[in-house]
């Protein structure tokens, strides 16, 4: 049991190395926001499994509140980057009628 843990956090830390290298060198903005977003979920998958390891189910919780962070993260990151502001609105404004017409 102990062979098959230890084997899976070799395996996610090769992941989770993959994906910083994937976030230097990621040729699109969009590579780069992707591979952040892999990295969390890879971090989130190994707080779970250090904390089965470890019999700490408290880690769970830390695992769930990363994943709800990198969540909004990412939807704040693309938000950002689509309209260059997080003051716009998702739902489309009504221009203001002129005055004299």
């Amino acid at each position: 049991m102990n062979l098959l843990l230890a084997s899976s956090a070799a395996a996610l830390l090769i992941a989770i190395v993959l994906m910083l290298i994937r976030t230097l060198l990621g040729p699109t903005l969009y590579d780069r926001v992707l591979a952040v977003n892999s990295f969390g979920t890879m971090t989130v998958l190994l707080l779970g499994l250090l904390g089965f390891a470890m019999g700490r189910p408290d880690f769970l919780d830390i695992a769930l509140l990363y994943s709800l962070i990198n969540f909004v993260s990412t939807i704040a990151i693309l938000k950002f980057f689509r309209y260059r502001s997080f003051q716009v609105s998702l739902s489309r404004r009504v221009p203001a009628p002129k005055e004299g017409s």
